[in-house]
C-alpha cells in the first residue's frame, strides 16, 4: 500500500513571552493553505500534533499545553501605516478544532521580531542600532499592536537582561502597545458588553456570582476568588488535576459567553474554546510561585489566576494581561476593587509564576447612552527569541 511522502514547509519556532508557536510566512504555505479553510486547519493540526487523544502531542511541535499549541501566519501588510499582518491559530490539543476567535498577546511579541527576521518589514524602517517600531495589524481581532523591537547591527537583538516571570532565562526587552484594545470585534460591541462594570452572573448548576465581563485585549470574565472557593494563590496543579473544578470553570465561562453575546447557545461554546477567558482575582497575599520564589503581598496590587483552553495557565496570557490592566484602570470593576480601588494607570499583579506589570490609559467619555469608558492603549514588556528555524515536515495527505 502506497503512502504519501512527507512535505517540508519553511517555518520558524519562536518563544514569545510565556508562549511558544510555529511561525510561517503566508507565501511559504502550500497554495491551498494560503486562504482560510479546512486545509489550513488540518495543516496546523498536523504540525502541532493534534488532535491527540493522549493529550501529549508527541507526533508534532506542540508541548501539550495551551501555551505551546499555537501557529502564526505573517505577511506584509496591505494596510496603510502597518508593516505586517499577523494571524493567530490556537490549536486544540485533544479535539478536532483550531480557534481563530482571538489573539495571543504573548506571541504578539514574537510577531514583531519575526516580521524583521522574515524580511517582511521594509529595510528602510530598520535602524542599524536602536529600536525598530513594528506596526502590526492583528487580523483576528482587527486591532493595531506596536512592538518596539531592539536592533543591533541591523538584526533583532534577542539576548539581554530583561527577566520575565514564567521564562527561565533573561532576554532582550520588547515593549508592546495594544492600541484601542477595547471591543475586539466580538458581537458584544463594547468594552463592557452587558453595559455594567459588575453583573450578577447566574451559572446553571453552580450558583450566582459577581462578575466583571470585559472585552479588552480578549473577552474575559472576572470573578472573585473567594466567591468560588479559592484564595487566589493557587498554582496549576491545584486546579488542573481537579476535573470537577475544571468543569465548574467551564460552566462559568459558558454563562459569561452567553451574557457577553459571544455565543447564542451553550452548545456553541465548544467551537469557541479560546474566548472568553475566565479569571479569578483576590486582594494581595503572600504565596510561593511555581519557581519556588516567594511573592510578598506588598510586592503586588492584586492576585489573578486565569484559565486558557480549559486549564489554569502557568503564568498569564498576554491578552488577559491587557484585560487585567484595562479593568484595573476603571474604578468599580472587580479587578479594580481587588487592587484597592480608585484610579490607576498601571497595576502589578501576582500570577502562578510570579508577577507582571501592565499599564492602561483609561478615560470616561460622553456617549449616546451616557458616560462610558474608553481605553486608548495598554502597555507591557515581554521578550521573544527564535528557538529553531528551517522546515517542518508533515505527511502530504494530512491536509
Amino acid at each position: 500500500m502506497a503512502h504519501a511522502a512527507q512535505v517540508k514547509i519553511p517555518a520558524t519556532y519562536l518563544r514569545g513571552g510565556t508562549s511558544k508557536g510555529v511561525f510561517f510566512r503566508l507565501q511559504d504555505l502550500p497554495e491551498r493553505c494560503q486562504t482560510p479553510g479546512a486545509a489550513r486547519d488540518k495543516l496546523f493540526q498536523r504540525v502541532i500534533g493534534s488532535p491527540d487523544p493522549y493529550a501529549a502531542q508527541i507526533d508534532g511541535m506542540g508541548g501539550a499545553t495551551s501555551s505551546t499549541s499555537k501557529c502564526v501566519i505573517l505577511s506584509k501588510s496591505s494596510r496603510p501605516e502597518h508593516d505586517v499582518d499577523y494571524l493567530y491559530g490556537q490549536v486544540s490539543i485533544d479535539t478536532d478544532f483550531v480557534d481563530w476567535s482571538g489573539n495571543c498577546g504573548n506571541l504578539s511579541t514574537a510577531a514583531g521580531a519575526f516580521g524583521i527576521h522574515a524580511g517582511l518589514v521594509d529595510p528602510a524602517r530598520i535602524p542599524d542600532n536602536g529600536v525598530c517600531v513594528v506596526r502590526i495589524w492583528q487580523a483576528n481581532i482587527g486591532k493595531t499592536i506596536i512592538a518596539r523591537v531592539p536592533v543591533t547591527n541591523g538584526q533583532v537583538q534577542e539576548t539581554g537582561d530583561f527577566e520575565l516571570d514564567g521564562v527561565t532565562f533573561p532576554a532582550a526587552e520588547i515593549v508592546l502597545e495594544f492600541l484601542d484594545p477595547s471591543d475586539d470585534g466580538d458581537e458584544g460591541g463594547s468594552m463592557f458588553p452587558t453595559g455594567n462594570l459588575v453583573d450578577d452572573l447566574d451559572v446553571p448548576g453552580v450558583g450566582i456570582f459577581k462578575a466583571t465581563m470585559i472585552s479588552a485585549g480578549i473577552p474575559t470574565v472576572f470573578v472573585n476568588a473567594e466567591d468560588i472557593g479559592y484564595q487566589g494563590t493557587e498554582l496549576r496543579e491545584d486546579i488542573n488535576g481537579d476535573p470537577a473544578a475544571l468543569a465548574r470553570f467551564e460552566k462559568i465561562r459558558v454563562a459569561g459567553a452567553l451574557r457577553m453575546g459571544l455565543i447564542k447557545t451553550p452548545e456553541e461554546a465548544a467551537t469557541r474554546q479560546h474566548t472568553p477567558k475566565i479569571a479569578f482575582v483576590s486582594k494581595p497575599k503572600d504565596y510561593v510561585a511555581s519557581s519556588g520564589k516567594t511573592v510578598k503581598a506588598g510586592e503586588v496590587d492584586l492576585l489573578v489566576r486565569a484559565l486558557s483552553m480549559g486549564k489554569l495557565h502557568h503564568a498569564m496570557m498576554g491578552t488577559a494581561a491587557v484585560a487585567i490592566g484595562t479593568a484595573a484602570a476603571i474604578p468599580g470593576t472587580l479587578v479594580n476593587l481587588a487592587a484597592g480601588g480608585g484610579e490607576r494607570q498601571s497595576v502589578r499583579f501576582g500570577h502562578p509564576s510570579g508577577t507582571l506589570r501592565v499599564g492602561a490609559e483609561a478615560k470616561q467619555v460622553d456617549g449616546e447612552t451616557g458616560k462610558s469608558w474608553q481605553v486608548t492603549k495598554a502597555i507591557m514588556s515581554r521578550s521573544a527569541r527564535v528557538l529553531m528555524e528551517g522546515w517542518v515536515r508533515v505527511p502530504g495527505d494530512a491536509f
